[in-house]
């Protein structure tokens, strides 16, 4: 019996009569630790997609992004990244907060390429990579119960052009959006919280 599966997927993977490669893709491409090739893949991504969901299950999907190595292999099961000062509704880390359970998309657009790492996260603001990790106020752990590649034949081809100028890096001044000064948010803003490693 698949843990990889349930009755949905079951149903449609019988109806359409993928159950046979459905179960060969598990058994040849899932796995629970990161290899070398997965770790300088995640660390020369500048940016994932994190699903999570609310104690109810609704969903919530967002992108973070970052200078390339903001997200580390820090074990052979566990990654880490950086949240950095954002809109401060903290939807992705609040659903964490009440339930682990994650989805993360790395993405390549030059040589389409994706890697999936699902998984149970945590969220600290007393993390030790706090103090090695520039702009981050706060480090979210993800402990890896299945990574997985997956078919590419749908990413178009892109190329990135230069990183955002906002991402934190070490001796670099980062901008305040524009946004947070409109008139609609500029009396509710919240203050940039205490950042890290010399900022």
């Amino acid at each position: 019996m698949s843990s990889f599966y349930h009755e949905g997927s079951r149903q449609l993977q019988d109806e359409f009569q993928s159950r046979k490669i459905a179960d060969r893709l598990e058994q040849v491409t899932r796995r629970k630790t990161f290899t070398e090739d997965d770790r300088a893949f995640i660390e020369s991504r500048v940016f994932f997609f994190l699903a999570t969901a609310d104690a109810e299950g609704r969903p919530d999907c967002n992108h973070k992004g970052g200078i390339a190595g903001f997200v580390r292999v820090v074990a052979s099961d566990e990654i880490a990244f950086p949240d950095y000062d954002g809109n401060g509704m903290f939807k992705s880390l609040g659903n964490i907060l009440i339930n682990p359970h994650v989805g993360i998309l790395f993405l390549d657009f030059e040589k389409p390429r994706r890697l999936r790492v699902n998984g149970l996260a945590s969220v600290s603001r007393h993390d030790p990579l706090l103090t090695q990790t520039v702009g981050a106020q706060l480090i979210v752990r993800v402990k890896a119960q299945s990574i997985f590649p997956n078919c590419p034949r749908y990413i178009p081809k892109m190329r990135l052009v230069a990183p955002s100028s906002y991402a934190p890096r070490a001796g670099v001044e980062v901008p305040e959006p524009a946004w947070k000064s409109f008139p609609e948010f500029k009396d509710a803003v919240h203050p940039r919280q205490k950042t890290f490693k010399g900022e």
